[in-house]
């Protein structure tokens, strides 16, 4: 039997739309609710903020009346699917709305600024296609003149907006393009204006512009485009400058207390939606799959590369491989890791000490900045401590910084605080000079510095914290990059002693620098003797099981470097190193391991070969090691196995002259005498 169009018309939608179809009400009165509650900006944007804000309150009542609409779906007169369309394209609109809002309130102020024409077009954007969304919303589905007044409301709402900024608003930008430009020609802004530029954004002290700075980082972090990361450069010259002249140094008490009550990611419950669904960890670099599922990068690029084709949270087949980054998410995760007090996971432009993101107005106001802290910390007028702790900071940023604290006196200034009693401010110097050594030119500097080198080997040998110890090591790891350095440091018994000392006592972090600086040092040939005077091959036999990377690069350094004695030294370690070769350790660990035995199977002749021989299953070792490792790894493999058959197949002779290749401190007829 036929069906007519009207009766068609009169169907009811089945229970499965209908349950979609509130479930989409729902969502959108929940957005709708979100976005309302949000606060408007105060400082920049804020008519256009409190006018998406009003058109949210409108729509909340709209969509709560509809909620509320006892028997809704028994009451339609039209097609449903058209309503259900233009839900669909109202949650999209919605999103966008939040996701513009909340990157807005909790991003860079002076960045949205510098941004503003660009987000007021945005907001009137969104205005215009809700408008249209709002024109062709299927009123007549409804049947209720309410709804239908409350439609004309909010069309009417949004045909009204305005896309042009405020007068204070244009103004205010006209001050920073005046103020940036001031401090590329060298001119140093003055200092009232300048206040007054802050105040209006809300940089009313010294916390407020770390926040700023913190905010630009992370903006700088997400940028790709040479031109922006430019301009944030600039921006964070410029307010890194405004807090020292105006606020004074920062203040290290309560950044000690904040670091002390801040917690790691582990330590807090992550909500579910900022966890990779295959990880299980906050997501560092979330994107979006071809499904419309986010995941980490890492992970989701792992699993592409292992052969999957399908969504691993759906199941769906992915059309393509494109992975598009959840901005929108990224700055959620970001805002919650600022409340929750906890670093964020993102990668910071200070974290890459060597980043060459730079402009000449950031390093104009760089060049401002570590003038006026040199002044002040040589007159010694105020908080000590913060003045060096802002050295430290700018230190870490860019070699333009480096450059200028060394060039301006600085490092003079910092060496004089190692020896403080005043644990903050000893971290604080030597982490500075740490990263004024990154620079090759400040290496020189250092060295020849007054009290430099011994300054830090007392940090070194008896600092107030681990920290410092650590950072001193670093230091020292850094300045042997130079062959000059490294064999006067290597000759200094006090060096070596602290450097062994830290690794065997110290934390991870600290041992790991320390063990650093060792594997430097272990490069020139008179430091091995003292090393090994020291006891370093215990070192390493000790901190094998935590850091076998560490510790067998040191071996294979010693051995290498130190001749007979260093071969006899470390005998008794061949067969821990072929426990390396094996299962736990990792691929430039067991490419170390296998180098370190050929040597000593060279040098030590016989006996050596015969004590890795010794090892139970110590040939499938080797031969998986030739089919799994590095390229190096595969070639001293293949070494090994060769020494091993000749000396299982008898052949004494060849093993005993193999020991004179690659080496000048044996002659083809001597015997190394190895410990029994």
């Amino acid at each position: 039997m036929a069906v007519s169009p009207q009766a068609r018309n009169k169907r009811r939608p089945t229970a499965a739309a209908t349950s979609s179809f509130i479930s989409d009400l729902s969502l959108l009165r929940s957005l709708s609710q979100d976005i309302s509650s949000l606060a408007p900006f105060r400082f920049v944007l804020s008519a256009n903020s409190k006018s998406l804000i009003r058109k949210f309150s409108i729509f909340n009542h709209l969509f709560d009346h509809l909620c509320t609409f006892h028997n809704f779906h028994h009451r339609f007169r039209g097609n449903y699917s058209a309503l259900v369309l233009c839900f669909d394209e109202m949650r999209i609109l919605f999103l966008r709305a939040k996701t513009l809002m909340v990157r807005c309130s909790t991003g860079s102020v002076t960045w949205l600024l510098m941004q503003s024409q660009t987000v007021a077009h945005t907001f009137r954007e969104l205005a215009v296609d809700m408008s249209t969304l709002f024109d062709v919303f299927p009123i007549q589905v409804v049947g209720d003149a309410d709804v239908s007044d409350m439609v004309q409301l909010a069309r009417k709402q949004c045909y009204q907006t305005d896309a042009s900024l405020t007068e204070p608003d244009e103004k205010l930008r006209r001050e920073l393009l005046a103020t940036l430009d001031e401090i590329k020609r060298g001119i140093v802004p003055e200092q009232s204006e300048l206040s007054s530029f802050c105040r209006r954004l809300g940089l009313t002290d010294s916390a407020a512009c770390a926040g700023e700075i913190e905010q630009l980082d992370e903006e700088l972090s997400q940028s790709d485009d040479q031109s922006k990361s430019e301009l944030i450069a600039a921006l964070i010259g410029l307010v890194r400058y405004a807090k020292c002249v105006l606020y004074g140094p920062s203040d290290t008490s309560r950044r000690r207390e904040r670091r002390k009550s801040s917690s790691s990611a582990e330590e807090v419950n992550v909500p579910a939606d900022f966890r990779c669904p295959i990880s299980l960890e906050l997501m560092r670099d979330p994107v979006v799959v071809s499904t419309g599922q986010t995941y980490d990068r890492a992970s989701i690029d792992l699993w592409i590369q292992s052969g999957h084709d399908t969504c691993p949270k759906t199941g769906q087949t992915l059309t393509h491989t494109h992975l598009i980054p959840n901005l929108a998410l990224k700055s959620f995760i970001s805002f919650w890791c600022r409340q929750q007090l906890i670093p964020t996971p993102f990668e910071s432009s200070h974290d890459r000490v060597n980043s060459v993101v730079t402009s000449k107005t950031a390093v104009e106001a760089a060049r401002m900045t570590v003038s006026f802290l040199i002044k002040k910390l040589a007159a010694e007028e105020e908080d000590v401590n913060g003045l060096v702790y802002e050295l430290r900071a700018l230190a870490k940023t860019e070699a333009d910084s480096r450059a200028s604290i060394a060039g301006a006196g600085g490092i003079p200034l910092l060496v004089r605080h190692l020896g403080s009693d005043h644990p903050s401010l000893q971290v604080n110097a030597v982490t500075a000079i740490l990263n004024l050594s990154i620079l090759d030119s400040n290496k020189a500097r250092i060295v020849e510095t007054e009290g430099a080198v011994n300054g830090l080997v007392e940090v070194l040998r008896s600092g107030g914290t681990w920290e410092a110890k650590g950072n001193a090591a670093a230091t020292i790891f850094t300045l042997s990059s130079v062959h000059a350095y490294r064999k006067r440091l290597g000759r200094k018994a006090r060096v070596v002693k602290g450097l062994l000392d830290l690794a065997r006592e110290g934390p991870i972090g600290s041992k790991r620098d320390a063990l650093a600086a060792i594997t430097a040092l272990a490069a020139d040939r008179e430091a091995v003797g003292k090393l090994l005077d020291g006891g370093v091959v215990g070192v390493a036999v000790g901190v094998m099981d935590v850091m076998a990377e560490e510790a067998v690069s040191i071996l294979e350094m010693v051995v290498k470097r130190g001749g007979v004695a260093a071969v006899a030294a470390t005998y008794h370690v061949i067969r821990r190193l072929g426990a390396v070769l094996g299962a736990y350790g990792s691929d430039q660990a067991r490419e170390s391991a296998a180098a370190t035995l050929v040597i000593m199977c060279r040098k030590g002749g016989v006996e050596a070969v015969a004590e890795l021989g010794a090892i139970s299953g110590i040939e499938r070792v080797i031969w998986e090691l030739m089919g799994s490792g590095t390229a190096r790894a595969r070639r001293k493999s293949a070494s090994l196995l060769r020494m091993l058959r000749r000396w299982a197949a008898g052949f004494d002779g060849e093993v005993a002259a193999a020991a004179v290749y690659s080496t000048r401190n044996v002659t083809p007829t001597s015997r190394i005498l190895l410990p029994s």
